[in-house]
């Protein structure tokens, strides 16, 4: 048992409204699983990972349930999610190679928070050279400052600090996101070897580039204005996606070996809608080369074979 998520709502508080980030999400991470978080910028996915660990200011949950290893966890309530954060759900944010303090040695940095959540140093010291270590970095790092330490050699580092208490659910924000191609294969393999040493149970990667996902991920969740459009495992989204907006996605990824000149790349026509007042019914229908008359009505998110589910009534309506 991990994560289950059951129709949660989160919205940005604005002068001109609600704006509906995270309009109704239903879906489940199993024990184990890897599952990548995908789709275009403004479509919700880091709010939905934001709102698992820390509402901020700007955010209004309106509703829904998240049940981690069968304990409900009241995101709504930011004094009650102290005793679950970095111990039961921890992140490695956005930026993340921004995130530690540059006033403060990377060890002094650890001590004070590890501390702050009622542990003594001392009890995590073998464990933390033990992580670091294991991200091919040398001791001496916890001696230095963040400014002296590399993009990737940041990044490897939050990663160790984001999982130091063995939480049962990890999420990832575009951890990839301004390193070189190199960089960005070690940083994903060495998220991978996290679950497969037991630092973390279940895992969230959150990202645009769905060719990361293809390289680590389990399973994908792709999401478009606020809603899912389509879960299923990795190879099921790469291969043989069924939402036209996940087709439309993958087709715009390069192939490796194959030359412009013989397939032209294609992007996804128009703009997603405003999610202040978003549209009625399919929010993907202005966009869809497939939409037709049911599209003014909402499909629902369901499951089409195992492990599989779409919000499409091309695809689950009468005469799908």
């Amino acid at each position: 048992m991990s994560l289950q998520v059951t129709d949660l709502m989160v919205y940005y508080r604005t002068l001109a409204g609600d704006v509906k980030a995270l309009d109704g999400a239903t879906f489940s991470i199993a024990d184990k699983e890897i599952m990548g978080l995908a789709g275009e910028s403004g479509c919700g996915k880091s709010t939905l990972g934001n709102s698992l660990i820390r509402l901020d200011g700007r955010m209004k949950y309106i509703g829904g349930k998240v049940n981690l290893d069968g304990a409900e966890l009241p995101i709504w309530d930011n004094a009650g999610m102290n005793e679950f954060r970095f111990r039961e759900v921890s992140v490695i944010p956005q930026y993340a190679m921004s995130a530690m303090n540059p006033t403060r040695k990377i060890g002094k940095m650890i001590a004070e928070l590890v501390e702050s959540r009622g542990t003594q140093f001392s009890e995590i010291k073998d464990e933390l050279e033990k992580r670091i270590d294991h991200v091919g970095l040398t001791q001496d790092v916890v001696n230095r400052y963040p400014i002296e330490l590399s993009g990737g050699m940041k990044q490897r580092m939050v990663m160790v600090i984001s999982t130091l208490f063995d939480p049962s659910l990890l999420i990832a924000d575009e951890i990839t996101s301004a390193l070189d191609v190199s960089t960005q294969r070690a940083v994903a393999e060495t998220l991978v070897s996290f679950r497969d040493h037991g630092y973390v149970k279940s895992m969230m990667v959150i990202t645009h580039d769905v060719s990361i996902l293809y390289q680590i991920a389990d399973s994908i969740l792709i999401m478009y204005a606020g809603k899912l459009a389509e879960k299923a495992s990795t190879k099921t989204i790469i291969d043989q996606p069924r939402h036209p907006y996940t087709q439309m996605l993958v087709s715009s990824l390069p192939e490796v070996g194959v030359r412009y000149a013989d397939k032209k790349l294609t992007g996804i026509p128009g703009s997603p809608p405003s999610l202040l007042v978003p549209p009625t019914g399919c929010r993907f229908r202005a966009r869809c080369p497939l939409a037709f008359a049911k599209c003014v009505e909402e499909p629902p998110f369901v499951e089409i074979e195992k492990d599989h589910s779409v919000a499409c009534w091309k695809v689950t309506g009468p005469n799908a």
